[in-house]
């Protein structure tokens, strides 16, 4: 294993918050492996990339030397996870719930090393719980500190329906982290009161107490929503080659950084040179990067040529306009879409335009009008929806 201040840095990198450095940095020193658990409610049968922010720091903490927990929230899945929710979260059937979950287990390898993870199910303790059981758990919690949650607190200032089941919601997840005598749990930010009272319980039980890593929230390809299926802006991790490349190649060059700090293995000195890159050049090693982690880097490399081909083919028609600008005239790509568009009446209108991704070169979207062009003599440009030109540069 690694240093343990090394590890540390490792474990916090692209993290929102860490209870607590020092707890973990004790658990660390001890130099065994630590069991760290991740829980997934099996309510939809995809995973997607907001999902494999936490499979990314999973298989991080696998590659130190130590044990990942992949929970199937398979029990908690019959409640429904109240978090973030305005009302209760429709259930799903027990035979919903054990389908979608056995999809979980096919999905999280090879992002995850199969020899240290151990896929297990909360049905396997809570099924056998029995009322006296419960009424013990539901001691360690009041009333007054559930209401304190933002989800609670707001339906019930606001007069909706809260269930005593929800309220036991978080309490049940926490018993996970007992069963599990798990060492480190992560979760996304939305998750911090769940895996705050696992803390709490553990303590109740006498056991030492997990130290609690928090991740970031993913946004979906709109760049504005968490990704989610319900919203249609997810890349699902069981998505072709093809079609995940093509949805990274689809983000905004701002969001595209985003990606890259929750989502790739490049190190701090590959990042700091690719930003220096052209947009495009760094957009294309993301959508790269990605592809080869969900699948292999000859379907990457397939579905790279696949993207490049398809953009001329299904993009462009045959009798696209056709235009000659002088590169000494153009320093950015606002300067590129006013030179080249015969329907834009303004620069101002060409700025709207770039900043809501209305401007497509070679297959690239560019939102930043002070973006550079990429290299090269002959560009496809699509300006919004309807006008299509075919640039040769001077």
């Amino acid at each position: 294993m690694k240093d343990p201040k090394r590890q540390l840095e490792i474990i916090k990198k692209g993290a929102d918050g860490l209870v607590s450095d020092s707890e973990l940095l004790e658990k660390l020193k001890k130099g065994k492996p630590l069991r760290v658990k991740a829980g997934f409610d099996p309510t939809a049968p995809d995973l997607h990339l907001g999902h494999c922010v936490l499979l990314r720091k999973l298989r991080d903490f696998q590659d130190l030397g130590h044990t990942v927990v992949f929970l199937i929230g398979d029990f908690t899945a019959q409640i429904g996870d109240p978090s973030g929710r305005t009302d209760e979260r429709p259930l799903l059937s027990p035979a919903e719930i054990k389908k979608n979950a056995k999809t979980y287990e096919g999905q999280v390898f090879p992002i995850l090393d199969k020899k240290r993870t151990e896929v297990r199910f909360n049905s396997e303790w809570h099924a056998k719980m029995k009322s006296a059981d419960i009424l013990r758990l539901a001691g360690t919690a009041n009333v007054a500190n559930l209401l304190e949650r933002d989800d609670f607190k707001t339906r019930y200032r606001a007069g909706a329906p809260i269930s005593v089941k929800e309220f036991l919601y978080p309490l049940i997840q926490a018993y996970d982290s007992v069963a599990l005598e798990a060492d480190v749990e992560i979760g996304g930010t939305d998750q911090t009161f769940n895996l705050l009272l696992g803390r709490e319980v553990q303590k109740r039980s006498g056991q030492t107490q997990q130290a609690t890593l928090f991740l970031p929230i993913l946004e979906g390809l709109d760049g504005v929503s968490k990704m989610s299926k319900s919203l249609g802006n997810y890349i699902a991790v069981k998505d072709t080659p093809e079609d995940v490349f093509a949805k990274v190649m689809s983000v905004s060059d701002e969001l595209m950084w985003r990606y890259y700090e929750l989502l790739s293995a490049k190190t701090a000195a590959e990042m700091k040179k690719l930003k220096k890159a052209h947009p495009m050049d760094a957009k294309r090693a993301l959508a790269f990067e990605i592809t080869a982690w969900l699948s292999d880097e000859k379907k990457a490399e397939k579905a790279r040529d696949a993207f490049s081909g398809k953009f001329s083919k299904r993009e462009f028609p045959p009798d696209a306009r056709k235009t000659t600008v002088s590169r000494k005239e153009i320093k950015t790509v606002l300067d590129f879409a006013v030179a080249v568009s015969s329907s834009l009446k303004s620069r101002a209108e060409a700025k709207r335009l770039i900043i809501q991704g209305g401007l497509t070169i070679n297959g690239g979207k560019y939102t930043d009008i002070n973006a550079k062009l990429p290299k090269g003599s002959d560009f496809e440009v699509k300006i919004g929806k309807k006008e299509f030109v075919r640039v040769g540069m001077k």
